[in-house]
């Protein structure tokens, strides 16, 4: 799958956010001009420009630096934090994302796997997307032997709204390479992710 994309998106209008914010304070029978609500605009207007910071990011950019390493084992970088917006509601969901790939000749930082995962994450999101999406990028920008992700989290869409089941906790995986090839690899993985919770 081809995950790069052009990056040719304008930078965040926070005026025209700040703009329709008023609106739906006003809409919900609220006044924007308030005390408590003066600087909400601006503040949402701020908020959201962070949250979808990596809709101007290039992903593969994070992997551009490697380094020639022989080592052909499994390399594993477990309980990623991250927060991002479901995109159908515009309600955060959060949690950890566990990664693993295998080298091939290659290898990149771990610092530069969490970004990766913070790039994506703060984009309009469903967490299925987000998972596959770590894989292929991790894929197209190492060529290592395979790749496996984890992402396990909370959506408050769920929690907080609709059915209210605070505390469910919804897990989706990705799996490319030797790790969907190999049932011991795959297992190996799972096993070491597992790990973090004992």
């Amino acid at each position: 799958m081809e995950t790069s994309e052009p990056l040719a998106r304008p930078t965040v209008d926070l005026h025209r956010i700040a703009d329709a914010v008023r609106q739906i304070i006003e809409a919900i029978g609220e006044d924007p001009g308030r005390p408590g609500l003066a600087d909400t605009p601006r503040r949402i207007a701020d908020l959201y420009a962070e949250m979808f910071a990596g809709l101007r990011e290039d992903p593969l950019v994070l992997l551009q630096r490697t380094f020639p390493e022989p080592h052909q084992e499994m390399v594993i970088l477990r309980q990623i934090p991250f927060y991002s917006l479901c995109e159908h509601h515009f309600v955060p969901f959060f949690g950890q994302a566990h990664v693993g790939y295998v080298p091939k000749g290659q290898i990149v930082g771990a610092s530069k796997i969490a970004r990766l995962v913070d790039v994506l994450a703060r984009r309009p999101q469903v967490q299925e997307r987000l998972t596959s999406q770590i894989a292929d990028y991790l894929m197209e920008g190492l060529r290592p032997q395979g790749v496996a992700v984890v992402v396990e989290a909370e959506h408050l869409c769920m929690s907080m709204r609709g059915i209210k089941k605070p505390g469910s906790v919804l897990v989706t995986s990705a799996v490319r390479g030797v790790f969907r090839g190999s049932g011991v690899t795959r297992s190996e993985f799972l096993a070491l992710v597992r790990g973090s919770a004992s």
